[in-house]
C-alpha cells in the first residue's frame, strides 16, 4: 500500500481533539487551513486523482446514526472516515462529488458509543442470519477503506478493540488494500475482513491506485492467522467478452492460495456492477479506458436511485443469466466458498 502524504490538511476546530492534533503534527510539511464544515471545502484546482492523494480533511461526525443493511452486515455504523486514497472507476462514494478527499472523523469514541447504544436496543440473543449466527454485525468501512484509514490515525485500532471486547457487536469491512499494521490489532475473531477481488486485467483498469489482486489474495492466510475472520467480495462483477474465463482463472488462483483451514470459514458476497450517469461523464475525462468497459448500454438499463440519481445496471433477464453462470463457476471451482448473497 502506498504511503498517504497529504500536502494540504483542512480541519474544523471541533475536530482538533488529541486525535486531530496528532494527525496535524504527523504532516508538518502540509499546509493547514481551518474550515467551517468538513463537507464544504474551498475550491480546489487539483483534479479528482490529485485531491485523493494530496488532501486530508479532519472533521467531527455529528450524525451518529446506525442504518439497516441486511447484506454485508446487519447495520452500517456511523463512518469512521469518508473517501479513499484509491480512485476506482465505479466507486459509489464519489458519485455525487466533483472531488472527494479522505475525511477523517476524529470523534471515534462518540461513534463507537453510538454503536453500543444501538446494539443494546436489539433483541438478545440475536436470531441467527446470514450476516452472523451470534453477533450483530456492523459495517465499519461503508464509505471509506479501513486499511487506508488505519494508516492515518489510531481510529481503526480503537474500533477493533471495541468490537473485540463487545459481547454483542461484530465488525466487518471490505478492502482493496493490504495494510500490515492491521495484523497487529488482535481482533480475536470479532472482525471480518472482506478482500475485494476482480480478474487481474480488469482490476488494473478500474481499481485505480489500489493494491493488486494478487497481493490481496496472498494476504488472506496472514489475516486469518492474525485473528480475523476472512471472506472475499466479488464486487463489482463486470460483464464483457470472456468474463467467465477470467473468473475461472481468478477462482483457480484463489483455490490454490487459500489454506484449507481458512477455506473452512470463508464465504463470499457477489455484486454485479451498478454504474451512474454523472460518474460516466466524469470517467470519460479521467479514465476513458475503464469507462469503455463499464458503460455498455447494449446490455444495461437505467434505474433511478433512492437518492434521485440515474444509475444503470445490467438488464434484468441478462443479469439472471449472468448470475446463473457465476454460480455455476463458483460451484465448480470454489464450492468451499459459499455465496452469502448475490445480486
Amino acid at each position: 500500500m502506498q504511503t498517504f502524504q497529504p500536502s494540504t490538511i483542512f480541519y474544523t476546530l471541533d475536530a482538533l481533539n488529541d486525535r486531530g492534533q496528532k494527525a496535524l503534527l504527523s504532516h508538518p510539511a502540509a499546509q493547514h487551513e481551518a474550515i467551517q464544515q468538513h463537507n464544504r471545502l474551498p475550491a480546489l484546482e487539483s483534479n479528482h486523482f490529485q485531491v485523493k492523494s494530496e488532501v486530508l480533511v479532519l472533521g467531527r461526525l455529528k450524525t451518529l446514526v446506525c442504518r439497516e443493511s441486511g447484506r454485508s452486515s446487519d447495520f452500517i455504523s456511523p463512518s469512521l472516515a469518508n473517501g479513499c486514497m484509491g480512485a476506482c472507476a465505479y466507486c459509489y462514494v464519489d458519485r455525487n462529488k466533483a472531488v472527494n478527499p479522505i475525511t477523517l472523523f476524529t470523534n471515534t469514541e462518540e461513534i463507537l458509543a453510538a454503536v453500543d447504544k444501538h446494539v443494546q436496543k436489539q433483541i438478545w440473543p440475536k436470531v441467527p442470519n446470514q450476516t452472523h449466527a451470534q453477533f450483530y454485525t456492523y459495517d465499519i468501512g461503508c464509505n471509506s477503506d479501513i486499511s487506508v484509514d488505519a494508516a492515518i490515525s489510531d481510529n481503526v485500532q480503537v474500533a477493533v478493540d471495541f468490537y473485540r471486547k463487545h459481547p454483542k457487536a461484530f465488525a466487518t469491512f471490505a478492502t482493496k488494500f493490504v495494510n500490515p499494521e492491521l495484523l497487529t490489532y488482535d481482533p480475536q475473531g470479532k472482525v471480518r475482513v472482506r478482500f475485494s477481488l476482480l480478474p487481474h486485467k480488469v482490476s488494473k483498469l478500474v481499481d485505480v491506485r489500489t493494491d493488486s489482486v494478487e497481493k490481496r489474495i496472498l494476504a488472506i492466510n496472514d489475516f486469518y492467522q492474525a485473528g480475523y475472520e476472512v471472506h472475499v467480495n466479488f464486487s463489482p462483477v463486470i460483464v464483457y467478452d470472456g468474463w467467465q474465463q477470467d473468473y475461472r482463472e481468478l477462482f483457480e488462483q484463489l483455490n490454490a492460495a487459500v489454506h484449507p483451514k481458512v477455506k473452512e470459514q470463508m464465504s463470499c458476497e457477489v455484486i454485479f456492477l451498478t454504474h451512474n450517469f454523472w460518474q460516466h461523464q466524469t470517467n470519460l475525462e479521467i479514465n476513458p479506458k475503464a469507462e469503455a468497459l463499464i458503460w455498455t448500454p447494449g446490455n444495461q438499463e437505467t434505474k433511478r436511485s433512492q437518492f434521485g440519481g440515474i444509475n444503470v445496471r445490467y438488464q434484468h433477464q441478462l443479469k439472471a443469466q449472468y448470475i446463473a453462470e457465476f454460480k455455476q463457476l463458483q460451484q465448480e471451482i470454489i464450492p468451499w466458498c459459499p455465496i452469502r448473497y448475490i445480486f
